[in-house]
Formats: C-alpha cells, sequence, structure tokens
C-alpha cells in the first residue's frame, strides 16, 4: 500500500470517529447543558473481577426474641395454659447461632406439645430440604405468602393422637414447627404475618 493509501485510510478512520462522537440525542432522552466535560470521559474497561459492593445484598430479614410476640391473639388464645419454654425441654429461646426456639407443652403431658425453630437458611439448603420432604417421605408442598410451606400429619405411634410437622421458607427464614395433639389453628400464618408484613 503506498503512502497516499496509509493518509487517506488514516483520514478516513478520523472523520468516521469525529462523526461517532456528533451523533444526535436518543429519542426520549434529553441534553443537559449544565452536564460536564467529565460526564463525557469513556468508562473505564470492564473488569474480570466482579466487584464485591456492586451489588449490596439484601437486608436479613431480622430472626425475632419472643415467641408470644410472633403469634397472633387468636393463637395465643388456643396455646392460654400451655407453659412456654420450660427447661425440661433443653435448650430454647434465642440459640447461640441467632435461631428462635420456642417449645410449648407441659413437660408432664405424655405427647402434647409443638416445637418452632425460626432460623436463618439459604434459597439452595431450604429448597433441597423441602424437595427431600415432598420426594422421600410424602409432604405435601404450596406455595401461600410468597413462600413455600410443606408439612405432613401422621397417626402418633403410641397414643391415638395426630403429630405433624409443618415448614415454611420465605426470604432465607425457614420457620419449621413439629407437634403432637397441639396444633393451634392459623399458628404459622400468624408467624409469617408477624416476620413479613
Amino acid at each position: 500500500m503506498d503512502a497516499t493509501r496509509i493518509v487517506t485510510a488514516a483520514a478516513a478512520l478520523l472523520l468516521a470517529a469525529g462523526l461517532a462522537g456528533c451523533g444526535g440525542t436518543p429519542s426520549g432522552e434529553s441534553s443537559s447543558p449544565s452536564e460536564s466535560p467529565a460526564s463525557e470521559t469513556p468508562a473505564p474497561a470492564a473488569s474480570a473481577t466482579p466487584d464485591p459492593t456492586a451489588t449490596p445484598a439484601a437486608e436479613a430479614i431480622p430472626i425475632p426474641d419472643d415467641c408470644r410476640a410472633i403469634l397472633s391473639d387468636d393463637a395465643l388464645a388456643q396455646l392460654d395454659g400451655i407453659p412456654l419454654n420450660d427447661p425440661a425441654f433443653g435448650s430454647t429461646g434465642i440459640q447461640p447461632d441467632g435461631s428462635l426456639i420456642c417449645a410449648w407443652g407441659d413437660p408432664a403431658a405424655d405427647t402434647t406439645g409443638l416445637t418452632t425453630t425460626i432460623s436463618h437458611m439459604n434459597r439452595g439448603p431450604a429448597l433441597d430440604l423441602l424437595n427431600e420432604l415432598a420426594d422421600d417421605e410424602g409432604f405435601v408442598c404450596f406455595t401461600p405468602d410468597e413462600g413455600t410451606r410443606c408439612e405432613k400429619t401422621w397417626p402418633n405411634e403410641n397414643y391415638p393422637v395426630t403429630d405433624g410437622r409443618t415448614l415454611f421458607w420465605r426470604e432465607d427464614v425457614m420457620i419449621d414447627t413439629r407437634y403432637s395433639n397441639l396444633a393451634p389453628s392459623g399458628y404459622t400464618a400468624s408467624i409469617v404475618a408477624h416476620l413479613f408484613d
């Protein structure tokens, strides 16, 4: 290629670059005369490593610290007279990992009672657990209140009463209740309403 063609090609490239910078404002956008020249500085090249602060993590739903405050008046009325967190049931209340355990029941009773654990659980492990319960243990799962709820009941092995387990997961919080002969109507729903509404 001779020198004339090189000069012509270079000039054509410069002209094309200059015209690209003179394009009009796209339809629907406004151009502000107060924009500073710094706003026209090209953005730095994308990094192969994502910036960990670029997308802030969603704030975690706090785990409550009061077993009574999370229940509706109706649920509390159904539990009236039943002891809460008796030492005979072991470690209850706030746990070292930040979870909350609420144990309702009379330690003198043979079977009547319920225990709820509220803890943080990421989506992957939560869905693994719920899918396993549905696939392997016959739990019925559905999606109320913007979350996933799985539940199952069965006859108690020793007494003519019903046992069961209900789990509800939403926004990295798992509410897991196991019970025997004590299933207050609206119990889990009242905890969900307290945490998320």
